[in-house]
């Protein structure tokens, strides 16, 4: 027999209402239903007045706008982290940089944003998010415009680094809003809505830094043009800074989920959970696959098409038109794969309790040939490696929302903000911090390997067949160049298939984990999460 509430009229009738139940025996949105306390009796017993649920839970106008303001400065956190990387032959070109200085630009931003990450996530949890918000990415706009006009690679090193503490202060706690305002597939659409702004972002970052910096260039003075393209987005930057302070909204922990009541616990006691949490451990080692290959991407995809150009003899792309297709690229793929992953996901779990590190898992690998194709193309036809690399990215972007959604439902609300920060350190700190510089230092090793300096007699043989084909017969730098980043790049396909394995294995405990994060929040005893052996 169903569960039933028992309802107090005026006129002391009695009536049963049937409580809907999900599979799981939770419901679905508790933050629509008010309990009340009243001193109506029936037959001497006190009687506990419960509203019924309502059916499905509507969007406020505060709601939207707070999702709306979350995405928008997203957005232009990713367009600036990737508008350098639309302009880093430019800023090679002035600061006389080598590979692994150029790789390092990166990699220092990323280390100081996954160190600042931890500290953002613990005052999150505690203090006003809005206000931290705010702060940091006034922070983050005003480092930016500052290195814009540094004149050596030293401070404008110094600043991208500053930039890293900007963003930490906003990565870290958005997610953690859209949780608290929306549950199940509700959060899961929102939540691929706010990650839309990663690919997206990082597109518009390439097509700005780009397109700003040939038309600044126009106009004259064009080994300087690159630093007008880095000083867009500190002007989006204010305003989203007003947005945040006069127009976000920011709800109470745990809101949606009935778990107001839930305390913030030591700093301590947060790590032990996080770190026996086998979900969370599993997902961050996976993602962090991911964002090694996405950072390496990011950062070299242009240069190594640019390269790839210069060793073709007749080539169907412009050099001047590589960032903006590879933008264009990112972006669409980014709009179809994030909705892709999020859509599918939300479908198969109705039947498969595992489905969401099955789908990231499946995504990836379905990725790994893709890329490696593109990365072999790049040398023969630029046009079809683009074609090859956009399905290459649009299955590796299936990851983002779901990922994200898999440490929302399996972590306590109290405790979601030092999650994402902790996931930001080791996903960053053993991916993109390091993927920009590894494949730069990589990419210099194998350098000597491809210089006719160092070439036996036989290689000698076999490169001047393939100079043949090129119009540098003379010059082995520009194919060298190419072939030392390329077989750098190569190693991306094998991180991939490790957060395959990562996310497969995670698939063995993600609904017993994710129970035991739904009683806790319900305020009820801790139960040891089994393996799931129903996937």
């Amino acid at each position: 027999m169903p569960p039933h509430n028992v309802n107090v009229h005026k006129q002391n009738v009695l009536k049963l209402q049937q409580i809907t139940m999900e599979e799981d025996g939770i419901r679905n949105n508790l933050s629509q239903q008010e309990l009340m306390q009243q001193s109506n009796s029936i037959d001497g017993c006190s009687v506990v007045v419960q509203s019924p649920p309502s059916g499905r839970p509507s969007l406020t106008k505060s709601q939207i706008l707070t999702v709306v303001v979350l995405c928008y400065v997203n957005l232009i956190n990713y367009m600036d982290r990737f508008t350098v990387s639309g302009i880093l032959q430019d800023i090679k070109d002035t600061f006389h940089m080598t590979d692994t200085q150029s790789g390092l630009l990166q990699t220092a931003f990323v280390i100081t944003y996954m160190f600042m990450a931890p500290i953002f996530g613990y005052l999150g949890d505690r203090f006003s998010r809005k206000y931290l918000m705010a702060v940091g990415v006034f922070f983050w706009c005003l480092t930016t415009l500052i290195g814009s006009y540094m004149p050596n690679y030293g401070l404008f090193l110094l600043f991208r680094c500053f930039v890293g503490v900007g963003e930490a202060s906003y990565s870290t706690i958005a997610p953690t809003i859209i949780s608290d305002m929306f549950v199940k597939d509700l959060r899961s659409k929102m939540l691929a809505l706010f990650y839309f702004a990663i690919p997206v972002g990082s597109g518009l970052g390439y097509i700005i830094g780009a397109e700003v910096t040939q038309l600044v260039g126009n106009s004259g003075n064009h080994s300087e043009a690159w630093r007008w393209g880095l000083r867009v987005t500190p002007a989006m930057g204010l305003i989203a800074v007003l947005l945040i302070l006069f127009v976000l909204k920011e709800p109470p922990r745990g809101e949606s989920e009935g778990g107001n009541q839930l305390e913030a616990t030591s700093f301590w006691e947060d790590l032990k959970y996080l770190f026996t949490n086998r979900s969370f451990i599993l997902s961050t080692l996976a993602f962090t696959c991911v964002t090694y290959v996405a950072g390496a991407l990011a950062w070299w995809g242009p240069i190594f098409v640019e390269r790839g150009v210069k060793i073709q003899e007749h080539s169907n792309i412009k050099i001047d038109d590589v960032a903006f297709i590879f933008g264009a690229i990112a972006m669409t793929a980014g709009l179809l794969g994030v909705p892709l992953g999020s859509f599918t996901g939300q479908k198969l779990r109705q039947k498969i309790q595992a489905a969401d590190p099955l789908v990231c898992g499946v995504g990836l690998l379905l990725s790994t040939p893709f890329l490696i194709g593109a990365m072999a193309m790049a040398q023969t036809n630029t046009g079809a490696s683009f074609a090859v690399v956009f399905f290459g990215q649009l299955f590796l972007n299936m990851n983002w929302a779901v990922v994200s959604d898999i440490v929302l439902y399996t972590v306590i609300p109290t405790r979601r903000s030092s999650a994402e920060a902790f996931q930001i350190l080791f996903s960053h700190a053993l991916g993109d911090a390091g993927s920009p510089y590894v494949v730069g230092k990589v990419a210099e090793t194998f350098y000597p390997w491809f210089h006719n300096d160092t070439l036996t007699s036989d290689d000698h043989a076999s490169f001047e067949i393939v100079e043949a084909n090129t119009p540098y017969k003379n010059d082995t730098d520009v194919y060298a160049d190419f072939k030392s980043l390329q077989y750098s790049m190569y190693i991306c396909a094998l991180v991939e298939i490790l957060g395959v394995v990562f996310f497969f294995w995670n698939a063995l405990y993600i609904a017993g984990d994710k129970r035991t994060c739904e009683l806790m929040t319900a305020g009820k005893e801790k139960e040891e999460p089994e393996l799931n052996t129903h996937l």
